[in-house]
C-alpha cells in the first residue's frame, strides 16, 4: 500500500497541462482524476478529465476501464477536504469538562484509503478540494451538463433511461474534454510566473485566464502582445542553439522579473517550445530569487514541468551564474541529470 499524501492545488493544475509532443492527459497510464462529490453536483460541472466514483453499500465502485497499478498519478477531490483527517468534536457524557474527538475521513479520504492497497503510488488527495481548485482555476471546470428526457415514458423507465443516459454523457464527455482540451503553461509560482512556449504565448485566452501583465520572450519570434512596451516585455533575442549567449542578459532578466513580482504582475516566460531557452532563464531567476543552486532550482522546475531540457551551453551558463550567485560553482553539470 502507497499511502496518502495531499496534494495541493497547483500541483494538479501543473499535472494536468504538462506536454511532451501532445499533452500527456492523452496517455492512459498518467492521470486517474477522481470526482467523490454526488452526482449532481459532478454533473453540474467537474475538473476537467475527472471520473466519478459511485459509492454503492459503502464500496465505492471505480469506472471500469481504471487500472490503478499502472497509473502514474491518482488524485481523488471531493468539495472541500483540507486535511488527510477532520476533527469532530463531541462532549463525553461522564465529563462536562473534557471532549472527545473522534478522527473520521472526509470523501476524498474515505476513498483514497479503499483505493490506496490498488496503486504503487501514493493517492494523491486535493487540498481543498473542487471548490478551492474551481475557485483559482475555474477555466480547467466544465460547464453544467443539460439533458432532455423523453417525457412519455414511464417514471421507472424514465429513471433507467436517465442513468444510461447520463454514463453514456459521462463516457463521451470524457473524451470531448480531452480532444477541446490545449494544456495551459505551467505554474512555477503559483500565481506569479508561468513557463510555457510560443503558441501559448499567442493565446489570448491563456493570456486573460491566468491574468497574464508581462512577458518574458527567450527566442527570435516576435509575439502578438506588449509589442514596443519595453515595461511589460523582455525581449532575449537568442537562438534556440548551443553557441546561444543568455549570459549577458540574466541580470537584466532578474530585474524585470523582481519588479514586476512587487507590482504584483503575473509574468509568463516562455520560448518557442518551452524546453530550453525559457527554461534556463527560469532557473536562472529561482537561483537569483532564491539564493540556491542550480541543482536545488532544477530540481523544482522539475517538479512542475517534466520536460526540463536546456542544451548543454546553457547548462554551462547557468553553472557559471551559480558562481556569481554563490560565490562558488557547488552543482556538477556532467551528472547525467543534466
Amino acid at each position: 500500500m502507497a499511502g496518502l499524501v495531499l496534494c495541493e492545488p497547483t500541483e494538479l493544475y501543473n499535472i494536468l497541462n504538462q506536454v511532451t509532443k501532445l499533452s500527456r492527459l492523452t496517455e492512459p497510464n498518467y492521470l486517474c482524476l477522481l470526482d467523490v462529490r454526488s452526482k449532481r453536483e459532478y454533473d453540474e460541472s467537474h475538473v476537467i478529465t475527472a471520473r466519478r466514483v459511485k459509492k454503492r453499500a459503502n464500496e465505492y465502485l471505480l469506472p471500469g476501464s481504471v487500472d490503478l497499478e499502472c497509473v502514474k498519478y491518482c488524485v481523488v477531490y471531493d468539495n472541500n477536504t483540507s486535511t488527510l483527517e477532520i476533527a469532530l468534536g463531541g462532549e463525553d457524557e461522564d465529563s462536562t469538562e473534557d471532549r472527545r474527538h473522534e478522527l473520521v475521513p472526509g470523501a476524498a479520504v474515505e476513498c483514497g484509503r479503499a483505493l490506496a492497497h490498488l496503486t504503487h503510488h501514493p493517492i494523491c488527495i486535493l487540498k481543498g478540494g473542487y471548490e478551492r481548485f474551481s475557485a483559482t482555476y475555474h477555466f480547467l471546470r466544465t460547464q453544467k451538463i443539460i439533458w432532455m428526457p423523453q417525457v412519455s415514458i414511464s417514471r421507472g423507465t424514465l429513471a433507467q433511461e436517465r442513468d444510461l443516459q447520463t454514463d453514456h454523457i459521462g463516457n463521451n464527455s470524457l473524451y470531448n474534454e480531452l480532444d477541446a482540451f490545449q494544456p495551459y503553461p505551467v505554474e512555477i509560482i503559483p500565481g506569479k510566473i508561468y513557463l510555457g512556449n510560443f503558441r501559448q504565448a499567442c493565446d489570448p485566452k491563456i493570456q486573460k485566464d491566468l491574468k497574464i501583465k508581462a512577458h518574458v520572450n527567450v527566442s527570435m519570434e516576435t509575439g502578438p502582445f506588449f509589442v514596443d512596451d519595453s515595461d511589460k516585455l523582455l525581449h532575449i533575442k537568442i537562438e534556440d542553439s548551443l553557441e546561444a549567449n543568455i549570459f549577458p542578459f540574466l541580470r537584466h532578466l532578474c530585474h524585470f522579473l523582481e519588479i514586476h513580482l512587487r507590482l504584483g504582475s503575473v509574468i509568463l516566460v516562455f520560448s518557442t517550445l518551452g524546453i530550453s531557452r525559457s527554461c534556463a532563464a527560469t532557473l536562472a531567476f529561482l537561483m537569483h530569487w532564491k539564493e540556491q543552486t542550480l541543482k536545488k532550482s532544477w530540481a523544482y522546475v522539475k517538479k512542475c514541468k517534466n520536460n526540463v531540457h536546456p542544451n548543454r551551453g546553457l547548462v554551462a551558463q547557468l553553472s557559471e551564474w551559480e558562481k556569481v550567485i554563490l560565490g562558488d560553482s557547488i552543482t556538477d553539470i556532467w551528472d547525467p541529470l543534466y
